[in-house]
């Protein structure tokens, strides 16, 4: 199969000069790379609601789509639910693409250009994490014991990204050498730049950290790819830091969490701060904290300890403490993307104790009114010594979705400060703001495929109070982000979704 030769030759020239020592495994994980990008693809090409694709069938293990203009597309079956990488090519009108930053500019569909520049880069930069890995790939942890001690080690295991998003590791603007310097899966220290700024121009919610006062000036964390590429600043001062998965949030010695303003697109969405987040962040920190009760102490929720902007979206820090603190001695906080390699979802018991854990909540939270978007980065889970789920952790309050409806209902007051954008009393889009995350996220990709977790679903739903929401995560289809979709809706922001074939239900057999 013809790829153009400049596909990959430029990372590669790159890599030849500040790490030459990976450059035979990078050329060994372009295979890899193409097919876990081209299967995420291949995903949303099956099940999204895509205009330019006509109709859907399958037959003899394949799936069959025809486009609008008449071609064909032809490919393995599409698990919606499966994580591993089993596309190896497509067919367009028979010919056989392994590639998918080829085959999206040969489909030749509005802004696919631009999305096939993403998935090269995407792939480009899923083989180089996979190339800083040790021989073998990523660790088997299945001996509690190995478990990483502190929680960036645990964050830093994560080294494919979104487990649906062909983007997974879209870096657009990075360097080979500004990913090796800052990618978590690398497990680099980064220096974050310390930026004095005029205590009147900054807005802050909550309690800026004393030492990061400088008399009538507030002291900024800047990350250094922000600090070089976006502020054009040179930061004397400076403080080591471990990144976490989301690679702008970082890990300070001594155990806070900052979350740093990074105005590139990262997967789908650029990782600045706006001025809105900030102004709302310690009214939504108060307001998470008064959930615990309601969930019998199964949920804790990260206080945001102060956050600041420069009135920018481009120069902005927010303080959260570590999910780590609530975690009892011999106890381990997980991110559930880092499950992967611990052994435990493929224990079926496991993984239904799980899914019993996380919907309980879920639901429980859902019903009083407040729709978390609970994906595998937002999602801990507490393990006990042996690795028992026992409670949850929910952190990055800035996306969930509130219904002042059931709050009333409920007794609940709802605060002034929260923002209009996560107030909601939208049945549908409080469903999918839950459903999408947890299922069709956090869940099904800790199962890693759709008969794993209808199995752990069938164990869980039977245990949960009934409610108009279990219903409807029972018998209606799954909803999840038309991740791809939303790519190349460039005049249409916001989300956008599919319905995905229920676990549940006979037909998705």
């Amino acid at each position: 199969m013809h790829r153009p030769p400049t596909a990959e030759a430029e990372p590669a020239a790159e890599l030849a000069a500040v790490r030459p020592s990976l450059g035979p495994r990078f050329t060994a994980e372009l295979p890899g790379a193409r097919a876990a990008v081209l299967t995420r693809l291949w995903r949303a090409l099956v099940h999204e609601p895509l205009p330019w694709i006509a109709h859907r069938a399958e037959s003899a293990g394949e799936s069959l789509l025809r486009l609008r203009d008449g071609r064909r597309l032809h490919g393995p079956r599409a698990d919606p639910y499966a994580t591993a990488a089993y596309v190896t090519q497509v067919r367009l009108d028979g010919v056989a693409y392994d590639d998918p930053a080829r085959l999206m500019r040969d489909l030749a569909v509005p802004h696919g250009a631009g999305f096939a520049d993403e998935l090269e880069n995407s792939t480009t930069s899923l083989a180089l994490s996979r190339a800083g890995q040790e021989p073998g790939g990523i660790a088997t942890l299945k001996d509690p014991g190995e478990w990483p001690a502190h929680d960036w080690e645990w964050e830093q295991r994560v080294v494919d990204g979104h487990p649906y998003h062909p983007n997974c590791r879209s870096r657009p603007g990075f360097s080979v050498a500004e990913q090796l310097a800052y990618g978590p899966e690398h497990r680099p220290s980064v220096r974050l730049g310390l930026l004095p700024v005029p205590a009147g121009e900054c807005l802050v919610s909550g309690a800026w950290p004393r030492e990061l006062r400088d008399g009538d000036r507030l002291v900024i964390p800047v990350h250094p790819w922000q600090a070089a590429h976006v502020l054009g600043v040179s930061c004397e001062e400076a403080v080591a830091a471990h990144p976490l998965m989301s690679l702008r949030t970082l890990a300070l010695p001594g155990g806070p969490h900052v979350k740093t303003a990074l105005s590139t697109r990262l997967t789908s969405s650029v990782r600045d701060i706006s001025v809105g987040s900030i102004a709302a962040s310690a009214a939504l920190s108060a307001f998470a904290e008064t959930l615990t009760p309601y969930t019998d102490g199964l949920l804790h929720m990260t206080r945001t300890l102060g956050a600041a902007t420069a009135d920018s979206p481009d120069l902005a820090a927010v303080f959260r403490e570590s999910p780590r603190v609530f975690g009892a001695p011999g106890e381990h906080v997980v991110p559930v993307a880092a499950l992967t390699g611990t052994g435990l979802p493929s224990s079926p018991v496991w993984l239904a104790d799980f899914a019993r854990l996380a919907l309980t909540v879920g639901l429980r939270l859902l019903e009083l009114g407040v729709a978390l978007e609970a994906h595998g980065q937002n999602l801990l889970v507490v393990l006990s010594a042996t690795g028992a789920p026992l409670r949850l952790v929910y952190r990055d309050l800035a996306d969930i979705r509130v219904s002042p409806a059931r709050l009333a209902r409920h007794g609940i007051a709802l605060p002034d400060r929260l923002p209009e954008r996560i107030r909601t009393d939208d049945v549908t889009a409080l469903r999918r703001k839950l459903f999408g995350s947890l299922v069709a996220g956090a869940l099904a990709g800790t199962a890693g495929d759709r008969p794993a977790l209808r199995a752990a679903l069938e164990s869980a739903v039977r245990d949960l109070p009934g409610s108009p929401d279990l219903v409807a995560l029972c018998e209606e289809p799954i909803p999840a982000k038309a991740l791809t979709l939303m790519r190349l809706s460039a005049a249409a922001p916001g989300d956008r979704w599919a319905l995905l074939p229920n676990p549940l239900t006979q037909d998705a057999c």
